[in-house]
This record gives structure tokens, C-alpha cells and sequence, in this order.
């Protein structure tokens, strides 16, 4: 598989002013939620294998909390043992590639979609089914279609929510109907939420809440701004399932990082100090955004539902030179996206990032978009 040469951490972000690549929030500070924390006394020992008990239980809280919103906090099914910690969620998602599929292996993947959930597969041997989310229907997951691409091999089904690069989200009927075909075809649903939280409007309960054959991932990446901490996690009701995924993990590194997931537990531990803050900042930069396509003659985009990414396209590609509108992007105006390449799309589309500038980064980057386009006209 490529290596990511084309990541602004791997370019260099002194090379970039505006950078709308980006699919996460800001990038935290430690001194933001740990100041004053003394990690003297913290063990540097092996870790549970499973990961720090009191991060697991405060993600089931929040878990339950989501379910109890949405009318069903009695039957809520999570528990502290179904969560594994991970190193992040591309670990989870390597985690579950390894586990579940040997070469010559079927999986239906939504697509576009993050790279782990193609590229590990591939490298496995798995086939590969693909369904396309098309523009032109929302980019809406279309619930025949997963039932038609099913086959007799068809070990699992990737989809997200919200989803990366689109901003498009399911909803609870698309949820039971995926809970309900895993269950009829005795196959799992992998359900990446990752961007869960950054929803605008209600959060569903989490796609493992529905099912055992549900599977659900996350980490503290892309809604919290905090990378750095490389800490994600897999819930699965599944019980053998589960410990086929700790073994894959004892495998791979044994353990997380005790400092990791104590600094992400100190983190949680105050969630509802740090995040009405970010979604209110989501919030005014999404607004940005839709303000200025509006505006725009040369572009168009489905407006996300969640996240803070969206994926907008070009609407005469054909009149641009995409070579000279990239080069002159960043080049003249500093201005640096995900190209449509980046999701096997084609480079019309972009991954437009509103979540990590700062507000003048971000208004800047637009005013930018709408000036190399001009500047590369045929």
C-alpha cells in the first residue's frame, strides 16, 4: 500500500498557512486539560491488555448516555469488558481487518471511504465489494444495494457514521437494517464513528447497541483534537469475537501506551468542560463554509450532516487544469486540501477540512479555492 507522502504532518505544516487537509479539530495542547496533573507516580509498566479500566467505563457511560437521550438507556446492552483499547482507530480497523478475513475472503465497503478499510484488506488477499456513494443521491448508503452485493463469502460490511469525507450521515432505520441483515446472513457490520459526536442534531445510540454482530470503533483523534494521544477503541457485544481481537492486539503491541490512555482518561473524565467549546467553534466554521459555497460558481457540494469535513466538487472540471489549480493552491496562496485521489475519487473533489484552521486560516483557505480556480482556467 502508498506510503502517505502527500499528509501535511509528512510535507510539513511550515510548508502550509491554510490547511483545509485536515480531518480532525483542532490539535490540543496538553496544558489545556492537564496542567498542573502529576504523572510522577504513573507506573510505565505493561498496561492491561485490554486498556485502562476507567477510560472503558467512561466511554460505556457516555455510551449509555447517548442510548438513555434516545429513549432506551434501560436496554442499554454496553458494558466496560465489551470496549477494547486500540492505537487509534486505524488500529482498531487493522485490528478487525486481521481478525475477520483470510485471502480469497469477501467485504462490502462503502466507498469513498479511509484507507485502513481498503487498503488492509487488499493486502490480505480479501475481495473487495465496493459501493459507491454517489453526489448525486446525498451520498446516501443505499440498503438494497448492501443487500444485493451480500454473497456466500461475505464475511463483514464497512460502513460510517458521520461519514469521512462527506459529512453524510445513516440513520436509525439504516441501522437496524444493517443490524438485521448481519443477523440473517451471520456476518458483522463494522460502523466507524468516529465523528459520532460532531453530528448536528441528536446522536444516535452506538451502532454496537443494536446487535452483536454490530461492531463499533472510535478513538479521540478527530472529534477532540487529540492525535497525538493515538488512543482509540473497538466495542463488540461478541464475546469470542472480542477476545479474537484482544489476541490480535497482544500480537501486535500487547498493550497501549499507559501514559496515552491516562492523559485520554483525564481528558474524558472532564468532557463537558472541553466540548461545548469545540462544538460551538464546529459550529460557527461550518457556517463559514456554507456561507461562502453558496456563493461560489464553480462549486458545489451535499451538505454535511456531521464531522467537520465536507466533500465539495468542481462543477466543470473540464474548463480547469487540475495540475496548475493544486500547484497554484499551495504554491501562490498557501492553501493546501485533500485531493479526490486521496479516496479513489476523482481530483475535482476535494476534502475540505473547516474543523482544524483557525476562523481567519479557514476564510483565508476559501478565498483562496475561489481565486486558484479562477487561475486555472483553460
Amino acid at each position: 500500500m502508498p506510503i502517505e507522502v502527500e499528509s501535511p504532518e509528512q510535507m510539513g505544516y511550515d510548508k502550509i498557512r491554510n490547511n483545509l487537509s485536515e480531518s480532525s479539530y483542532t490539535d490540543a495542547f496538553l496544558n489545556e486539560f492537564a496542567e498542573g496533573a502529576d504523572l510522577g507516580r504513573l507506573l510505565l509498566c505493561y498496561g492491561s491488555h485490554e486498556g485502562h479500566e476507567g477510560l472503558r467505563e467512561l466511554i460505556v457511560k457516555q455510551a449509555r448516555k447517548a442510548a438513555a437521550d434516545h429513549g432506551m438507556g434501560a436496554d442499554s446492552q454496553l458494558k466496560a469488558d465489551q470496549v477494547l483499547l486500540t492505537i487509534g482507530a486505524a488500529g482498531a480497523l487493522f485490528i478487525i481487518a486481521t481478525s475477520l478475513l483470510e485471502k480469497g475472503d469477501e467485504l462490502i465497503v462503502v466507498r469513498p471511504n479511509y484507507a485502513t478499510n481498503i487498503e488492509t484488506p487488499r493486502a490480505i488477499g480479501a475481495k473487495i465489494h465496493f459501493l459507491d456513494l454517489q453526489f448525486e443521491n446525498k451520498w446516501a448508503l443505499d440498503i438494497d444495494a448492501v443487500k444485493r452485493a451480500i454473497t456466500p463469502g461475505t464475511r463483514y460490511i464497512s460502513v460510517t457514521h458521520p461519514h469521512n469525507p462527506t459529512g453524510a450521515c445513516l440513520d436509525e432505520t439504516q441501522l437496524k437494517q444493517l443490524a438485521q441483515i448481519a443477523e440473517t446472513h451471520n456476518l458483522y457490520v463494522l460502523v466507524d464513528e468516529t465523528y459520532r459526536d460532531m453530528v448536528f442534531g441528536a446522536r444516535l445510540p452506538l451502532a454496537a447497541e443494536y446487535s452483536p454482530r454490530m461492531i463499533s470503533i472510535s478513538s479521540l483523534s478527530k472529534t477532540y483534537g487529540l492525535p497525538g494521544l493515538r488512543t482509540g477503541w473497538i466495542i463488540c457485544r461478541d464475546r469470542p469475537l472480542f477476545e479474537t481481537f484482544l489476541a490480535a492486539k497482544e500480537q501486535m503491541h500487547i498493550c497501549g501506551p499507559v501514559i496515552d490512555e491516562e492523559l485520554a482518561y483525564r481528558y474524558l473524565l472532564h468532557r463537558d468542560k472541553h466540548f461545548p467549546r469545540i462544538t460551538a467553534d464546529i459550529r460557527k466554521k461550518f457556517e463559514t463554509v456554507k456561507r461562502w459555497i453558496q456563493q461560489q460558481d464553480d462549486w458545489e457540494w451535499v451538505e454535511p450532516r456531521g464531522g467537520c469535513v465536507g466533500f465539495p466538487r468542481l462543477k466543470a472540471p473540464q474548463a480547469v487544469d487540475l495540475d496548475r489549480f493544486y500547484q497554484t493552491l499551495l504554491a501562490d496562496y498557501g492553501t493546501y486540501v485533500g485531493p479526490g485521489h486521496w479516496f479513489e475519487m476523482p481530483r475535482h473533489y476535494i476534502r475540505l477540512g473547516f474543523g482544524w484552521p483557525t476562523q481567519q486560516q479557514l476564510e483565508d483557505g476559501l478565498s483562496a479555492l475561489t481565486a486558484a480556480v479562477k487561475g486555472a482556467r483553460r
